[in-house]
């Protein structure tokens, strides 16, 4: 997320003097005595005795309950006043099932009341959120929700991601949706662009991934539920309800029965279609301080501090919340597996993951796993800032083979392929700078250890990191910075867009025949811009908004990376499992020229049927000549065009490998 700068801070920083400061005089020391609760019944639970409360707030003077009969501006038609219980926790109940009401809480601290808040687990809520609701649940479950399920997935590897939001998706009107920046946009079929080039959930089933990545759906802070028509926009990394869905994306903010119905029409339209659902979450900060829902429960408990007091803020953005103390740890934890059995999400991506401590991604990883082992997590293994938290408890990208079943994004291909996000200007290995071939290879290799990998060379990390290529996510562009055609556009001055779309083919190439899992942007298939926007988190339509029309205009991108991703999920050589097959079945060819890499993937890999696949990457803007060993070839991939079962044959012998190209080919003996 890009309301602030995502970057990795160095380790001699996280060491520094200022860090050791930190270690000394902790602010936060107090928070270790404090009692904690590991029961299910936090928050709200209706059962045939009535309606219960439960609210855990060690420090509180006393607690209370306001009821409403409306989601806002109307005065509380009851109070109920808490009753102290056990592990800091205070208990109400009522002998009635209160379905249709609403409700807040307050705890006197420090003498004085504070302002009312929803609780931090409040799963249905009103307009914008301010009150939580009491809604029969099982009354939002669409038809056929007992069996739903998202696809079976054995390895992490065999996933191809696409990461959309609600908005960017649907709200254009060249999308042909009704249901414009709604959940329910994704749950229409047979919907077109003008030209009657299939559009919405048709779209995703035609170019062949797995799974939507889809950016935050929780209730969010930034957009003015009673006031939609206002045109606003936010990607929604700003929390305030982590468990309940956001009112800007159903029909009606107001009834909180709709948001949940219309998340989960999504999710099963989603699922019908067989294409998994990846929940965006953001657990590392949150949209308020003091006045956050979690200061308002438990004043101090959640965040880490810096020595005077002040918020520490590793996350860029005021604030950062403290995964390492159990009762933060267990919120995350107990909330992605709520969204998992609830919901039937599939996936789970952290936002700044290494604001949290390993232990607690391996406890959020383990405990998805026993819902659905199909489940699987990743995120930004970096942080926005430096954090009191140790270096070696961060769930940072170096420290990723500590975590099991966790994988992080590679900026290592990501910068190398494209060029730094950091510079618009800066070019990678795809559009023609030289000295980047060895950090390629690392993403190439997933990071893993391989015998003609050296890591000494490696821009962004100079050690194998990863143990496994079930820890790597391999990536050009997201919704963070620039997209791939703006990137382009910036540093290929006086390049053609035909140049720059041959450019981005060659850099997803790369992307999608490289070991780990590979993730792409939404619209960047039909090759969308954000009109050089890098930083479009509160843009508005016109910035953010995917033309579908572009489909149309550029078919043989859509055509490419169709058949792109069709080629990795026939073939498992793509899709290794461990870093010794990686190490074994790769071999990469002795090449002295710039910007030029040919390896290939050997022996049947991962129980291809293809003995070998050679793969040659030309990133220069001059031809570069390879030998290739006598034998059947069949080309897949040559000069900017790509077919999964082939373009035609060759016998090797001295090729031409055109300027800014893939040349991929296979052979069975």
């Amino acid at each position: 997320m890009n309301e602030r700068i995502t970057t990795l801070v160095a380790t001699a920083l996280m060491v520094s003097g200022s860090f050791c400061a930190l270690a000394l005089d902790n602010p936060d020391s107090k928070y270790l005595s404090w009692p904690t609760y590991e029961g299910s019944d936090l928050e709200l639970v209706v059962d045939s005795k009535g309606t219960h409360f439960t609210l855990w707030s060690p420090e509180a003077q006393a607690a209370r309950i306001m009821l409403y009969d409306t989601d806002l501006n109307t005065p509380a038609v009851d109070t109920l006043d808490m009753s102290r219980s056990d592990h800091g926790t205070w208990r109400a109940s009522v002998p009635a099932q209160l379905y249709g009401k609403f409700y807040t809480f307050s705890i006197k601290h420090g003498g004085k009341w504070l302002d009312e808040t929803p609780g931090i687990w409040a799963r249905a809520v009103g307009t914008n959120g301010r009150r939580a609701a009491i809604i029969d649940f099982a009354k939002t479950d669409p038809e056929g929700w007992a069996s739903d399920k998202g696809p079976k997935v054995d390895n992490i590897t065999d996933v191809v991601l696409y990461e959309m939001h609600h908005r960017d998706f649907s709200v254009d009107p060249s999308s042909g949706i009704v249901h414009k920046g709604k959940f329910l946009a994704l749950t229409e079929p047979c919907t077109t662009n003008t030209y009657g080039d299939k559009t919405g959930i048709d779209h995703l089933k035609e170019l062949g991934v797995t799974h939507v990545h889809i950016l935050p759906s929780y209730d969010y802070n930034s957009v003015d539920e009673a006031n939609l028509p206002a045109n606003q926009y936010n990607w929604g990394y700003d929390p305030y309800n982590y468990n309940a869905p956001e009112g800007s994306y159903s029909t009606d903010p107001a009834d909180p029965s709709v948001r949940v119905k219309e998340m989960k029409e999504m999710v099963k339209a989603l699922h019908d279609a067989g294409i998994g659902v990846v929940m965006d979450v953001v657990y590392n900060h949150t949209a308020n301080n003091d006045d956050s829902n979690f200061s308002l429960t438990a004043p101090g408990y959640f965040y880490r501090h810096r020595p005077d007091g002040s918020y520490s803020d590793a996350s860029g953005c005021g604030n950062e919340t403290a995964s390492e103390r159990r009762q933060m740890g267990d919120f995350i934890v107990n909330s992605v597996k709520y969204w998992a059995d609830e919901y039937h999400i599939d996936g789970f991506r952290f936002d700044l993951m290494a604001i949290h401590d390993t232990e607690t991604m391996n406890r959020v990883a383990a405990e998805l796993k026993k819902i659905n082992p199909s489940i699987f997590v990743y995120g930004e293994g970096w942080t926005a800032g430096d954090s009191p938290l140790p270096v070696e408890r961060r769930a940072l990208k170096e420290n990723v083979s500590k975590m099991k079943g966790v994988a992080v994004f590679s900026d290592d291909i990501r910068d190398a392929v494209k060029g730094h996000y950091s510079s618009a200007e800066d070019r990678g290995f795809a559009t023609g700078k030289p000295g980047l071939e060895e950090t390629v290879k690392i993403g190439i290799v997933a990071s893993t250890a391989h015998p003609q990998v050296d890591y000494s060379k490696g821009n962004n990390s100079k050690f194998a990191y990863a143990e496994s290529p079930e820890m790597i996510i391999n990536y050009v562009s997201c919704h963070d910075d620039l997209t791939l055609t703006d990137k382009l556009a910036k540093s290929m001055p006086g390049s053609t867009e035909a140049d720059r779309r041959r450019a981005a083919r060659l850099a997803q190439t790369i992307v999608f025949t490289s070991q780990g899992t590979p993730f792409m942007f939404a619209g960047e298939e039909v090759f969308r811009d954000k009109k050089g926007v890098h930083n479009s988190y509160k843009s508005p339509d016109s910035i953010n908004a995917i033309n579908w029309d572009l489909k149309h205009k550029n078919a043989d991108q859509f055509d490419y990376y169709r058949e792109l991703i069709a080629l990795r999920k026939a073939h498992p050589a793509f899709r290794m499992t461990t870093a010794a097959d990686i190490a074994r079945n790769i071999v990469f060819d002795d090449v002295k020229e710039p910007n030029l890499i040919s390896y290939s993937i050997k022996n049947n890999a991962n129980g291809d049927e293809w003995k070998e696949i050679k793969l040659v990457f030309n990133g220069s803007d001059e031809p570069r000549e390879v030998k290739i060993p006598k034998g059947d070839w069949t080309v897949i991939a040559r000069d900017g065009s790509i077919k999964a079962d082939g373009l035609g044959t060759t016998r090797g012998g001295r090729i031409t490998v055109e300027p800014v190209s893939a040349f991929i080919l296979a052979r069975t003996k």
